[in-house]
């Protein structure tokens, strides 16, 4: 059986590669990265693809494509709509839809687990769950597993797979572990490689791209900041679903500091927000199950649009994305939800960062 467990200086290296970090294929127990340098912002243009046909040239400009779930009030997906129910905004100004389907597609996602101390009473369950996930794929649906403590602690425990066998025996090798927990670390570094995961086999793809993370969202040990990590996911199309276990964070709050828990809930709900999917807080372990299935049915039953945006500048400004759809009978309401924008053309990157190792 050929799985796939890198540490994450490997997996930086697979998925990161205008990062330049770089790292090779060992053990978990084997050398990991301890420490980045800072990298400084720079500006990388996107140029737009040339056409040249009978002495014309023509400017190929990129197809934005959006995954839209549509609920009620009372968050009950809403399915068989058409095309010119929906209206597509960007920065207020009304956009030409171009390619519009639902239905089940193909799904490449990513199930990223926090393995800290606080998961501990969580984690069998949590394992039950993901088995819950993978059972419901589809032939053509592929999924990573991701394991994370802290920075030096972040490993591919199965790399993009469709064979569910695989994916079940990575689960079940899930271990507690010590550590400061790095969650925007893990997410960052799964976003990337699920983001551009088969990009190179067809560019305009229509597969869904997701992340499921389980935490309890008290980040103590990341490298990248929350500005770094929600500018990287503006320039993917990654939805991601959080599974949130922050009842047994602090709830009291400073003066003027929110308590650990509000902080984590925050953090996690804003996760969702911008990338267009969905937050969940659970109580008890046993409404896992229930939530799995929820996030394998969101996950696939979408509507995607493309447009071709009127605005054709690629200057690396942010572009607020909104989309409504008409009311349903008798004035019913229906919410589009979608990511919140996206990074036009020229996307900031970071210079390489230098790493240092820890010896075994």
């Amino acid at each position: 059986m050929q799985r796939s467990r890198f540490i994450y200086s490997t997996f930086a290296a697979a998925v990161l590669c205008g990062f330049g970090i770089l790292g090779s294929v060992v053990s978990a127990d084997s050398s990991s990265v301890s420490h980045f340098a800072l990298p400084t912002p720079t500006v990388s243009p996107t140029p737009k693809k040339i056409l040249e046909e009978e002495g014309v040239i023509k400017v190929d400009t990129e197809l934005v494509n959006i995954n839209v779930r549509v609920i009620d009030r009372n968050s009950r997906p809403i399915g068989g709509l058409k095309k010119s129910d929906f209206t597509v905004m960007e920065d207020g100004v009304a956009q030409e839809i171009q390619f519009f389907s639902q239905g089940d597609v193909p799904t490449n996602y990513s199930i990223v687990v926090d393995n800290s101390g606080s998961l501990r009473a969580q984690l069998e369950k949590v394992i039950d769950a993901g088995k819950i996930l993978v059972n419901t794929n589809k032939p053509q649906d592929e999924t990573l597993i991701v394991r994370f403590v802290s920075r030096d602690k972040i490993t591919v425990e199965q790399d993009f797979t469709s064979k569910k066998e695989y994916l079940i025996d990575a689960l079940d090798n899930l271990y507690i572990d010590g550590g400061q927990t790095a969650i925007r670390d893990a997410v960052y570094l799964a976003a990337e490689k699920t983001s551009s995961y088969e990009r190179t086999k067809d560019a305009d793809d229509r597969k869904r791209r997701a992340l499921i993370l389980v935490t309890d969202g008290e980040d103590r040990d990341s490298f990248y900041s929350d500005t770094q990590l929600f500018q990287m996911l503006r320039e993917t199309d990654v939805q991601i679903f959080v599974v949130g276990f922050i009842t047994q964070l602090d709830k009291e709050s400073g003066f003027i500091r929110k308590s650990d828990q509000a902080r984590a809930k925050d953090f996690l709900e804003k996760l969702a927000a911008e990338t267009g999917g969905k937050a969940y807080f659970p109580t008890g372990i046993e409404q896992l199950p229930g939530i799995a299935r929820e996030i394998a049915s969101e996950m696939r039953t979408q509507y995607s649009i493309g447009y071709i945006p009127s605005n054709e500048k690629e200057d690396g400004t942010f572009r607020q994305i909104k989309v409504t759809v008409a009311d349903g009978p008798s004035s019913s309401k229906r919410i589009a939800l979608t990511k919140t924008g996206r990074v036009a053309g020229a996307v900031p990157t970071f210079d390489k960062p230098a790493a240092t190792t820890k010896p075994n």
